[in-house]
């Protein structure tokens, strides 16, 4: 039961009891995985627990990696202090090479300023902000670490790397292990100690403006502070980078418009997702979480699905440039917010972005050419535009009650929300494209009639959520992960469209780490 798993004590008890013990035999208990049960109305917890019988456990909970000094061994050139990109310089360390990290945004700390600036004076920078700076996206969004990939023991790794750098050893145990953007700043800087440690770089403020190519291999790079030589560029930018995308293809760098999935964000009173998920009218009690949630269905041959889902958090705004809006969620490591949230979302494939109910207005951002790569990021961008004009040319929010949403009706008032910019009511179901509305009011209705009461007034819908991947893929060899006509640059990371989250981009940085020792020969 949830209050014999709350603690130490009260699992040593429990054991104890159920193992007809002596409890003062037991010395200590470690979690080795831990998930919630909360399908049936008993909710339990199932753990997997390792006892310790007279005696204490030795040594630390999570596998050390040892980082040598690479101070006069090769650079190799990670742009980009993301996920994707740190963890690829710390694999580079590992085998013998060094990392130079250039980052057109601030450290994890100093970019802090920034982000309180978009919700105080609305004002956004568009080198520092939620999207650009040490830790990248997932510094301030939400520490999630929870991904698809079937690729466990990387995983593990890449969890155990975390725990060495200051995270807590719960994510080693937790079916969704999550950080808190209150804590993974510091294990941000604590990897960026370990990379200047060992002799690698890490430049702040730097951006790349230029690839340095001759005759189809990578030399260097060319950046706002001057040129960097090296044989091997690791391009971990992110998905956010779109002068990154726009100066590849204009020099016929191959490109391939992607698929990604459009949508708002939702907020409900996290009490209520409690009643709902626990099957109860007290909620979650004293022993629990906050209430996660999943769904996802299909509409007119389309996925309709809830995405990064932050229990007890807050929205933030999310614009990586001035005259834009959208937005994302975070949540600390207590969940203990008054507001749950989660980004709703609509599958779009690159051939959607050409029907005639996804046109969108937009006179000052010219449109592409419909065989373009950039065909779906330009999509983003003018509904980004839309958003902002609606958001009433600021980064107020324009928002919208669940229930009136589907029933195409104006909200005349709003709940309170945690979003810190404000929120201006505005009828979404008009301006959002039909493509994307009217799949989003049908999902809306079919998870109401599979968990009731979360279609609810109570509920509002946040706009817009854009950013859910990247909207390019950077073409590369499945084998080498080099570009495909250009030797020694390895596209990396959820910007190059190979990955999707924290630590799905941490395994491919680490991937392409040792692409490049390959492709070095070191």
């Amino acid at each position: 039961m949830p209050r014999d798993a709350a603690n130490e004590q009260s699992l040593m008890q429990y054991i104890a009891r159920e193992k007809g013990m002596d409890v003062r035999t037991i010395k200590a208990v470690r979690v080795l995985r831990r998930s919630i049960d909360a399908r049936q109305r008993t909710i339990f917890v199932n753990l997997m627990v390792r006892v310790f019988v007279n005696e204490l456990p030795k040594g630390d909970e999570f596998v050390r990696r040892d980082y040598s000094d690479v101070s006069a061994c090769r650079p190799v050139i990670v742009v980009g202090a993301g996920p994707a990109g740190l963890f690829a310089a710390l694999k580079l360390i590992e085998n013998g090479l060094r990392p130079i990290v250039v980052e057109r945004g601030k450290d994890v700390r100093t970019r802090k300023v920034d982000l309180a600036n978009i919700s105080r004076t609305h004002t956004v920078n568009p080198e520092s902000n939620y999207c650009f700076g040490e830790g990248g996206a997932g510094a301030y969004s939400d520490g999630k670490l929870y991904t698809r990939s079937k690729k466990r023991g990387s995983i593990e790794g890449i969890l155990n790397i975390f725990c060495q750098h200051g995270a807590s050893t719960s994510i080693l145990a937790d079916a969704h292990p999550h950080i808190g953007t209150d804590k993974l700043p510091r294990v941000i800087e604590n990897i960026r100690n370990t990379i200047i440690s060992c002799g690698g770089e890490v430049r702040f403020e730097t951006r790349m403006e230029e690839i340095i190519i001759k005759d189809n291999r990578v030399k260097g790079i060319r950046t706002n502070n001057g040129e960097i030589l090296a044989d091997a560029v690791i391009l971990a930018t992110g998905h956010s980078a779109k002068d990154v995308y726009r100066w590849l293809n204009a020099n016929n760098i191959a490109l391939e418009a992607k698929g990604f999935a459009v949508g708002v964000r939702l907020e409900h009173p996290s009490e209520l997702i409690d009643r709902i998920q626990y099957h109860s009218p007290n909620g979650r009690g004293k022993y629990l979480p906050a209430a996660e949630y999943s769904f996802t269905t299909q509409v007119d041959g389309r996925g309709v699905y809830s995405f990064c889902m932050c229990p007890g958090g807050v929205v933030i705004p999310s614009a990586s440039a001035e005259k834009e809006l959208l937005v994302n969620g975070m949540s600390p490591s207590h969940r203990g917010g008054a507001w749950s949230n989660s980004g709703m979302v609509v599958q779009i494939n690159p051939e959607d972005v050409l029907h005639p109910s996804m046109k969108i207005e937009c006179d000052d951002i010219p449109t592409v050419a419909e065989d373009s790569p950039l065909r779906v990021m330009n999509f983003q961008e003018r509904l980004e535009r839309l958003c902002w004009r609606m958001g009433n040319y600021k980064q107020t929010a324009p928002a919208q009650r669940m229930t009136d949403f589907v029933r195409r009706k104006l909200s005349y008032d709003l709940p309170r929300s945690s979003y810190a910019p404000g929120l201006i009511s505005s009828p979404m179901h008009f301006w959002l494209p039909e493509f994307v509305s009217t799949r989003l009011a049908r999902g809306f209705e079919n998870f109401g009639r599979t968990s009731r009461g979360f279609l609810t007034s109570e509920a509002t819908m946040i706009g817009v959520e854009t950013r859910t991947s990247s909207p390019v893929r950077i073409v590369r060899d499945n084998e080498t992960l080099q570009h495909v006509t250009v030797e020694g640059l390895f596209p990396c990371g959820e910007g190059a469209g190979y990955a999707g989250g924290i630590v799905s981009a941490a395994v491919d940085g680490e991937r392409c780490a040792m692409s490049a020792k390959e492709y070095l020969g070191v």
